[in-house]
């Protein structure tokens, strides 16, 4: 997808950690623009930079050289505009699921009502209303991921980052949340970006697959996924999605291969 003005823009940017003999690259020189509503998997061996790269995007860590755009804008830290969503679920277990929500409301000054008319609307739009008073120790993980999401989208943010949110999950728990996210993104779009080991749910849920090489990370190949939306069962299971699949794992093994 090509877009004149970008949501995400990485412009040659490389990171590195550490200092003298005991540093490493990261990231080297990584060219990239994610579009307005578009939803990237960023794939790759361990150590391709995946996560560094969702972190310099949230403003968690800066670059050591190049620049990271958001809405045209050098990140400089993280801002509201961008919602993060990491694997552990990272909810207050002293507050309910609603509270939960409305958390990063009341800390941006919105009124009781409003927050909570706010809150309740994200957690229909994940399938939570009906837990709205309920406390985290009672949720399965697969509900206390979703309540992150709603959590992630009550502040309104432009951008989604998600960092192998699903990865702790069992197989079919992971399948429904993957069906659920597209879901919310279709009534609420935003654009999104994944980070994810999982090759079937990078192709399933994406417009485009990012495959990182590692050992320094770096963009190695870009794989369009021309499937419709909405996404089913049926086109997971289509020849379509079977050849995207292998593409994305041929990129991978590769790259991974030469690294080892």
């Amino acid at each position: 997808m090509t877009d004149p003005n970008p949501k995400i823009a990485f412009r040659n940017v490389s990171k590195s950690f550490g200092e003298g003999d005991k540093s490493f690259v990261a990231l080297r020189d990584l060219t990239l623009d994610i579009a307005d509503g578009e939803i990237v998997t960023v794939v790759g061996p361990s150590g391709c930079g995946k996560s560094t790269a969702m972190n310099i995007v949230a403003g968690l860590t800066g670059v050591t050289s190049g620049e990271c755009l958001v809405n045209g804008k050098a990140v400089n830290g993280p801002g509201p505009d961008r919602g993060v969503i990491f694997q552990q679920y990272a909810l207050f277990p002293w507050l309910t699921v609603i509270k939960n929500v409305e958390f990063g409301l009341k800390l941006q000054g919105m009124g009781r009502e409003q927050r909570r008319e706010r809150a309740l609307h994200y957690l229909d739009l994940v399938g939570l209303k009906d837990f709205a008073e309920a406390y985290p120790k009672t949720l399965s993980g697969g509900m206390k991921q979703r309540c992150a999401i709603a959590r992630a989208y009550a502040v309104n943010p432009s951008v989604l980052l998600m960092d192998e949110p699903f990865g702790a999950l069992d197989a079919l728990t992971r399948v429904k949340l993957q069906d659920q996210l597209l879901d919310t993104w279709s009534k609420d779009k935003r654009t999104v970006m994944f980070i994810t080991h999982d090759v079937d749910e990078a192709v399933y849920i994406a417009h485009r697959v990012i495959v990182l090489a590692a050992r320094p990370g770096r963009l190695q190949e870009i794989i369009n996924v021309d499937l419709p939306f909405p996404r089913n069962e049926e086109i997971r299971l289509s020849p379509e999605f079977t050849e995207i699949r292998n593409n994305v794992w041929r990129a991978v093994y590769d790259r991974s291969q030469q690294a080892a």
